[in-house]
């Protein structure tokens, strides 16, 4: 029982960890406004430190993860977002917001190299476990997007930083209540990775890396733009916050359910294959988007956020399967140091690139993000070749 309530706690902090770092961008008008900021495309900059650390931040994370205590940089994580997301809530300048948005970014870091593996850790089917975890932090988008839509229209932004602020700090009342004490640091325990051949294992690290780099450039760019690119689009959705989040919330819930069909297919197939025939899909679906208007617009976002979405789980299901446990947090922490660094690059560059250029240049540079992305998952080796490269590798072959 006690390891259901703290599965779910974990599941539930992924949602928190995604919802906390989007509200800024679906208030991010309303704040402009306030904050006396002319467009809103002028203040999404400010929100780059947030992807920042989130990023980096992600690194010193996955070590204390493994080196120290799994359970315990959980808790740090949760009362360190809920008590950020309070703080955010009392700026009075931009400046101030971005510093507290950069607070927040360190701590939301802790979450994906620490409380994944400590999900994967007590599974037997890692694929649903990834899927199931990846819809909860996707449908904290979209509560992200209803919740603020709501509290803008009928409170005002600051709510909806207070309101999750105040449930992470709950949610982290309740982990220290229920979830177990581990048995020592992860790194201290035995060692059973599976054994490949240094160039496999540097090719597999390799392109998981690069995969990462561009399924992040993705997802941040569209989660962080599509509010405003349906208002762009769809005029009628200026002036009714409430009904844009739900429209989004739709969006993202619709997007999120195909984790738990990417997971179960995870199980069951080669990865490869898996990844291929979503990621071919990108590009096209993206270019439609690029030269689409009105509800046609909104019926290609919920194709490119489900293939968005869909493909999220696949770096996670690699370390999964060829990294042991010991090192997880580590290996999980470098690999968004990275991906998360380079692509904050695009919440940075999107205000300013839609500013200078409009949105359908912007879809058209997805579109070859996404090809990158198939060029680079096409480098992946087959799970039979990666088999026969660890069985001669192994010492017991030898």
């Amino acid at each position: 029982m006690a390891w259901r309530i703290t599965s779910l706690l974990l599941n539930l902090a992924h949602a928190l960890d995604h919802l906390m770092l989007l509200v800024f961008a679906t208030a991010v008008a309303a704040i402009a406004r306030e904050f006396g900021v002319g467009r809103w495309e002028d203040l999404m900059p400010y929100t780059t430190g947030a992807f920042v650390m989130f990023g980096i931040g992600s690194f010193p994370s996955g070590r204390l993860g493994d080196l120290w205590d799994r359970r315990a940089m959980m808790l740090v994580y949760f009362f360190g977002v809920g008590g950020s997301a309070l703080l955010i809530a009392l700026t009075q300048n931009v400046w101030q917001l971005a510093l507290a948005l950069g607070v927040m970014g360190a701590f939301a870091s802790i979450y994906h190299p620490v409380g994944i593996p400590m999900l994967l850790r007590h599974t037997s089917k890692p694929g649903i476990t990834i899927g199931i975890n990846g819809m909860a932090g996707n449908l904290g988008i979209a509560a992200a997007a209803i919740s603020t839509g709501f509290f803008i229209q009928y409170a005002d932004w600051r709510t909806a930083f207070i309101v999750p602020g105040v449930l992470s700090i709950a949610c982290g009342l309740l982990f220290m209540k229920f979830a177990p004490v581990e048995d020592g640091a992860p790194a201290k325990r035995s060692v059973r990775q599976i054994e490949l051949p240094p160039a496999t294992r540097n090719k597999v690290f390799l392109v998981m890396t690069m995969l990462a780099v561009t399924s992040s450039i993705l997802f941040n760019f569209t989660i962080n733009g599509n509010g405003e690119l349906l208002k762009t689009r769809l005029p009628i959705l200026v002036e009714q916050p409430a009904l844009l989040g739900m429209l989004l919330a739709l969006v993202y819930g619709l997007s999120s359910l195909s984790q738990l069909a990417v997971g179960r297919l995870i199980d069951r197939f080669p990865i490869r294959n898996v990844m291929l025939g979503i990621i071919v899909c990108q590009g096209p679906i993206f270019l439609l988007a690029a030269f689409s208007q009105g509800w046609t617009l909104y019926l290609a976002m919920i194709i490119f956020m489900v293939l968005v979405f869909s493909s999220l789980p696949f770096t996670d299901a690699i370390i999964a399967r060829y990294v042991d446990d010991s090192i997880r947090s580590r290996v999980s922490g470098m690999r968004l140091a990275v991906s998360f660094g380079v692509s904050s690059m695009a919440v940075w560059a999107l205000g300013p690139v839609v500013k200078a250029a409009g949105f359908g240049f912007a879809l058209l540079a997805l579109a070859a993000v996404a090809v990158c992305s198939l060029l680079i998952t096409w480098q992946l080796p087959d799970e039979r070749s990666i088999r026969s490269a660890s069985a001669a590798h192994s010492p017991q072959t030898a």
